[in-house]
């Protein structure tokens, strides 16, 4: 079976009703395997199988139910000035003469202004092809304008936007005057005679009459949604307000008919009002809602903000600066200091350090050489580098991520089926609660009038959309935040799953430990020296490919620059090495090396330490004697102890899974206090053990980084890939952490239980609110002396109630997790920056990379510095501080670090 998914846009939806409807219409065509609505971001989500179902006949399933349906339009937009039009016919011809090229979105044609705008997929159509579709038809078509990448989302929703004012704007205007002219005689304000509904009854109705019909008609939609809804069998928000306006209206105007034949009594029988300020007021409550709306998307905003626009790339060995689109696979970039990288891509030339907070949240700059991968939107720091574009467009880390974001804001939580269920029947029982009411009330002796009120207040106060928005808005705020945070969840099912996990399984290498060995101990004999040990036995192993030789000699270079002379090198498998080093014989490797060559015969308590501690010795032997121990261990990130603290504080349990022995296994469990450790376990057999926990009765969350994870992570409930990880591992978790951090995983699970308790919060409130407003509006706390409800009233009250649903889902945007998470959104939304102090400092002695990392690390450990950047080439470091550096403490620093200042100079 060839399943594909796809996501539509779709108008017309103003509540949970609609939502059920179109899910109903998707899910009822053959091949369809999935649909999920989501009424907040208005887009539908949809999985079928290709073979069965086309898009084509899921769009005709949703139109049929009277909502629109389209795929998202991507392009970019460009204006033309057309030459040679002369009327409306010729203004058609050049419509359709670009409207018929494949890959065109939309065209317009004004013949006014002599342009023309075309949207297009730059991918399937060129600028040069439209041009000569017009010169065809006989037009001529020039270009005017630089393309522009289009956001039709945002363009989209803007547009509405200000239809929606404009509209608002409108029913305002004319319900003021109509609200007064019908209730100042009943408040003891008396109306010009000529309008006075005592003198002039006649004037005093059609006043309120036309006063409406302008309010009906910034309405309108109501009608022209609503009733072909009704009469399809799937009523809606807007049946419900046209159903009651139109009540309101029409028994208004029949009783104006029989004014203005003389039956005068009635004037005091007229809900013009009603209808109008009904109106008005739900176009209040739609306004705020759809400005309210267009902020939960502020984190997607934020990483779309971060995108170069244009990039410098070398051709025919000109540097040349174009638009970010026009990038192709294979072009060569060049990137300056303090520039953008463009695009995803390998450097081929130059060596630098690069800012990838963005996408990492981690704040040291990654150091770059040749063949070193770098990432669209990251920032260069010092030094240019040229590198191969890889991943463009859609392919990009940055619009991976965007996509991950908005898919996951249009998913639907499993919490949200409980409202999905209940607005599938709540439109058509408030209609049937409305019609009893008014019924019941008039077989009970009272007036039509007052029925009349309790049948429109009934169908005005329900609020479906309230129902409708409690969940989604909720996700999309929540995955926002997420997102701003470093943490990405793949929709609204990992997010809810999150916030019940009972037991987190851990991966060791690469999870809990860094992945890759480190100098951890040095122990020295016959009165060597650390120094002395580590500097021989990094010199012996300088070059070396082996992973302990070459976490020893990057220990060594973070300390020194200098290496002895070695000679007569020599490496023995599976033992060690042989040289002579400074014109001394040295034996470097384990203890069947030192064994086999009588330096010696027993493992030595400190290494038998060594060894339960999970570390792996090697021996130096200098002239046949023992010189030291060095110990090399795969180490325990930094806050690995304090993640699975935090985690423990809520109660869950952690278990470590790893292939390593038990004594690595057991070491490394009780430096981070692990709860249970599972050792030796091939990496076919790790999700039969998260599988064992499940049937345990556990829900469980695996937490993994690479490719031997992946089974794993798909196996349980919830699998959380670390960002440092392999593309398969990520595809298989439900959330991906972009930092390669434990913390991010306490993260995802605080955010995850805020978000379902503001979810619950939201449906609580929808619920009770209906449930206390629909019994008020229909009159049965005034059989027991208590208040009705006006109809006016009604209308605000549900106007606001989807507005206050919408409000506390935007509270999610201020979470923060407990300290210890360092949040992406510092590089997304960089806050005010203080008045800084540049200091320029000359340096003498830098050679390296590791020389600029060690003149970083000195400066910055200084006070009031804030910002370094060290420039290689230049030999020099911009210093940014609160206040003047001190220049002695600054040479001090320096020198002691093994450099020299040459010049310190202020900015």
């Amino acid at each position: 079976m060839s399943l594909e998914t796809k996501t539509l846009d779709i108008k017309g939806m103003t509540c949970a009703s609609c939502v059920r409807s179109v899910e109903e219409a998707v899910k009822q065509q053959e091949g369809v395997d999935k649909a999920s609505v989501n009424l907040a971001s208005e887009k539908l989500q949809v999985t079928f199988n290709k073979d069965k179902a086309t898009l084509k006949m899921i769009i005709a399933a949703v139109e049929k139910r009277g909502f629109g349906a389209s795929l998202p339009k991507e392009g970019m937009t460009k204006s033309f000035a057309v030459e040679g039009m002369t009327c409306a016919s010729c203004v058609k011809r050049v419509e359709d003469s670009i409207k018929e090229l494949e890959g065109v979105e939309a065209s317009s044609v004004n013949l006014a202004t002599e342009k023309a705008q075309v949207t297009y997929n730059p991918q399937l159509l060129k600028e040069s092809q439209i041009i000569d579709a017009v010169a065809k038809a006989g037009y001529q078509l020039s270009k005017i304008e630089k393309d522009t990448p289009v956001d039709q989302d945002e363009a989209k929703k803007l547009k509405e936007l200000k239809s929606q004012y404009t509209r608002l704007v409108v029913s305002i205007a004319f319900a003021i005057p109509l609200v007064f002219i019908a209730m100042a005689e009943m408040v003891g304000v008396s109306l010009p005679e000529f309008i006075s509904p005592e003198h002039n009854p006649s004037v005093f109705a059609l006043a309120q009459l036309f006063l409406t019909l302008p309010i009906v008609i910034a309405g309108f939609h109501f009608y022209t949604k609503g009733y072909p809804s009704f009469f399809n069998g799937q009523p809606n928000m807007d049946s419900l307000i046209a159903i009651g306006t139109t009540a309101a209206i029409g028994y208004s105007a029949w009783n104006t008919v029989l004014i203005l034949m003389g039956n005068t009594q009635l004037v005091m029988n007229l809900y013009y009002e009603t209808a109008g300020v009904i109106i008005a007021l739900i176009k209040v409550g739609k306004y705020m809602e759809t400005v309210s709306k267009s902020r939960t998307s502020g984190a997607i905003k934020k990483l779309m903000g971060l995108q170069p626009k244009t990039a410098i790339v070398l051709r025919e060995d000109k540097e040349t600066s174009i638009p970010i689109e026009e990038v192709i696979q294979g072009d060569i970039l060049i990137a300056k200091p303090g520039e953008k990288i463009a695009v995803d891509g390998e450097v081929v030339d130059g060596r630098t350090s690069i800012d990838e907070s963005m996408l990492t949240g981690e704040s040291i700059p990654v150091e770059k050489t040749a063949g070193s991968k770098v990432v669209g939107a990251s920032i260069n720091q010092n030094g240019t580098v040229r590198y191969r574009a890889e991943k463009v467009g859609k392919e990009t880390a940055l619009a991976q991520i965007i996509k991950l974001v908005e898919e996951a804001q249009g998913s639907k939580a499993p919490i949200a089926r409980m409202a999905d269920i209940i607005s599938a029947y709540f439109v058509p029982v408030v209609i049937g609660i409305a019609i009893l009411s008014g019924l019941a009330w008039l077989i009970g002796g009272a007036e039509i009038t007052f029925a009349l009120k309790i049948f429109i207040a009934v169908l005005v106060i329900a609020c479906p959309c309230a129902l409708g928005l409690a969940t989604p808005t909720a996700i999309m705020v929540g995955t926002g935040r997420g997102a701003s945070l470093g943490v990405l969840i793949k929709g609204g099912e990992p997010l809810e799953i999150a916030s019940r996990i009972e037991t987190v399984v851990f991966d060791k290498t690469g999870t809990i430990t860094e992945g890759k060995p480190k100098v951890t101990d040095i122990i020295t004999y016959d009165n060597w020296q650390n120094d002395e040990v580590l500097k021989i036995a990094a010199s012996a192993e300088k070059g070396s490919e082996h992973s302990l030789g070459v976490a020893i000699v990057e220990h060594y270079e973070s300390k020194y620059r200098d290496y002895l002379a070695v000679q007569n090198f020599e490496a023995i498998p599976g033992r060690g090495i042989k040289a002579k080093v400074a014109e001394k014989d040295i034996l470097f490797g384990n203890l069947d090396f030192m064994s086999e060559n009588r330096v010696v015969s027993n493992d030595l308590p400190e290494a038998d330490k060594l060894s339960k501690e999970g570390k792996t010795a090697m021996y130096l032997s200098v002239n046949g004697k023992l010189a030291g121990i060095i110990a090399v261990a795969d180490v325990v990130k930094p806050d690995s102890a304090k993640a699975i603290r935090k985690l423990h504080d809520m109660g869950i349990k952690t278990v470590m899974l790893t292939g390593d022995n038990h004594l690595t296994a057991r070491a490394i469990a009780r430096e981070v206090n692990i709860d249970e450790v599972v050792a030796q376990v091939m990496p076919g057999d790790k999700a039969e053990q998260v599988k064992k926990f499940q049937n345990e009765g556990q829900r469980v969350s695996m937490v993994g980084d690479g490719i031997n994870d992946a089974p794993a992570l798909a196996q349980s409930d919830l699998g959380i890939a670390i960002g440092s990880g392999t593309d398969v591992a990520m595809e298989s978790a439900g959330i991906v952490l972009m930092q390669n951090s434990l913390i991010g995983v306490v993260t995802a699970i605080e955010l995850s239980k805020a978000t379902l308790r503001n979810i619950k919060q939201n449906l609580f409130w929808a619920f009770a609110y209906n449930t206390a407003g629909i019994p008020l509006a229909a009159g049965l706390f005034f059989l027991f002396g208590g208040p009705t409800l006006n109809p006016m009233f009604a209308a605000a009250a549900m106007a606001m109630s989807s507005v206050s649903v919408v409000t506390n889902a935007l509270r999610l945007r201020r979470f923060n997790p407990t300290e210890g998470t360092a949040p992406l959104s510092q590089s997304i939304e960089p806050p005010a920056k203080e008045e800084k102090m540049k200091t320029k400092i000359a340096i003498d002695g830098m050679n390296c990379q590791h020389c600029v990392k060690s003149v970083t690390q000195t400066l910055t450990s200084l006070d009031d510095v804030s910002s370094v950047v060290v420039n290689l080439e230049e030999k020099n470091a911009m210093v940014e501080s609160a206040s003047a550096v001190d220049e002695s403490v600054v040479t001090k620093a320096i020198t002691d670090a093994g450099f020299k200042v040459t010049g310190i100079s202020p900015q």
